[in-house]
C-alpha cells in the first residue's frame, strides 16, 4: 500500500482512529522542539576540488556556517542525484559516493561519515502531500552534497538526508514541492540546495580554470539578471528559466544544477532577509554564486 493509498484508507475509518493514525505519522516531526525558523542556503559548489582546497569559496562556507545555529538535521537538495520521481535516502549510514573522475587521490579517499536519519526521510515523505515521496536505501551522500556540507560540519555530526530531483517536472513543480518542506524549518532542520545557478560544461575555459572573475559575457549577463530577481524577491521569471532569453539558454543548457536554488527560493518567507555570498565566476561558465535566506 502507497502513503496516499494509506491516507484514503484513513479517510474512510472512524474518526478517532484515523486521527490516532495520522497523528503517528508525524510523530518525528512533533518530537523535535520548535525553532525559530532555521535559515536557507543555496550553494555553488563548483569543482569537486573545493572539498579539498582551500579558496575563497571554501572560506565562505566555512564563515557562513558561523552565522547559523547547528541543526538538528540537514536535507540537501543536490544536482547530483536525479531521477524519475522523487526520492529521499532513508539509510542510518549513507555512504560517501565519489561521483567523479580524473581528479587526485587525495579526493577519493575523502569520506564524510555524517549519520542518516531514516526518520527525517519518513517525515519527509508525509509532510510532501503532492506527490508520492519514496523511500532510498542505495544512494548516500554524493559530492554535490558532501563536498560543501563537510565545510560547515566538519565533524560530521550533524544527520543529513538527500532529496532527489525529478527529471520529468518542470521548474514549477519544484517549486511547489520545495514548500511543502517549509515546517522543517521550523523544527531545526537546515535546507541545501547544492548546484551552481550557472553551469556550462561545455563552454568551460580551460585556460581560465583557475582564473577566479573571468566570464563570459553570457555567463555575466545571466548572473547579473538572476541575483537582480532573487534580491527583488521576483521568483517568477527565475522559475521561467527557459522563457529568458539567450544568456539564460547558455547559463542553464541542462536544468540539475539550477533547480536546487529554486527549491531555496521557495522557501523564502515574505520580507525575509537574502544575503548573497561567493559571488564570483569561474572557467568563464560557471558561478559559486550562493545565498542565506534568513
Amino acid at each position: 500500500m502507497t502513503r496516499k493509498q494509506f491516507l484514503a484508507a484513513a479517510a474512510t475509518l472512524p474518526l478517532a482512529g484515523a486521527a490516532v493514525k495520522l497523528k503517528s505519522l508525524n510523530k518525528f516531526i512533533d518530537g523535535l522542539n520548535n525553532t525559530s525558523n532555521m535559515p536557507v542556503l543555496f550553494l555553488g559548489h563548483g569543482s569537486p576540488m573545493n572539498a579539498i582546497e582551500d579558496n575563497e569559496f571554501v572560506q565562505g562556507f566555512k564563515n557562513i556556517s558561523k552565522e547559523i545555529e547547528k541543526p538538528t538535521a540537514i536535507l540537501v537538495i543536490s544536482a547530483h542525484w536525479e531521477t524519475k520521481g522523487t526520492f529521499v535516502t532513508a539509510m542510518e549510514n549513507p555512504v560517501t559516493i565519489h561521483d567523479f573522475g580524473g581528479f587526485p587521490q587525495e579526493l577519493f579517499d575523502v569520506q564524510y561519515p555524517a549519520p542518516g536519519s531514516p526518520e527525517l526521510a519518513a517525515a519527509v515523505q508525509d509532510i510532501v502531500t503532492s506527490k508520492d515521496v519514496h523511500l532510498d536505501d542505495k544512494w548516500g551522500l554524493d559530492h554535490g552534497s558532501w563536498s560543501v556540507v563537510k565545510h560547515l560540519y566538519p565533524h560530521a555530526d550533524v544527520p543529513i538526508i538527500q532529496m532527489s530531483i525529478d527529471y520529468s517536472m518542470p521548474a514549477s513543480h519544484h517549486y511547489a514541492l520545495a514548500k511543502e518542506l517549509a515546517a522543517l524549518r521550523k523544527k531545526g532542520v537546515l535546507i541545501i540546495g547544492s548546484g551552481n545557478n550557472v553551469h556550462n560544461l561545455r563552454m568551460v575555459s580551460w585556460k581560465h580554470l583557475n582564473t577566479v572573475g573571468y566570464a563570459f559575457d553570457w555567463a555575466q549577463e545571466a548572473n547579473e539578471k538572476m541575483k537582480g530577481y532573487i534580491l527583488d524577491g521576483n521568483h517568477q521569471p527565475l522559475i521561467d528559466f527557459d522563457k529568458q532569453g539567450h544568456a539564460f539558454d547558455m547559463a542553464i543548457p541542462t536544468p540539475e544544477h539550477y533547480l536546487p536554488m529554486i527549491y531555496a527560493l521557495a522557501l523564502q518567507e515574505k520580507n525575509e532577509d537574502l544575503m548573497i555570498f561567493n559571488d564570483a565566476a569561474v572557467a568563464g561558465a560557471l558561478t559559486m554564486t550562493s545565498f542565506k535566506i534568513g
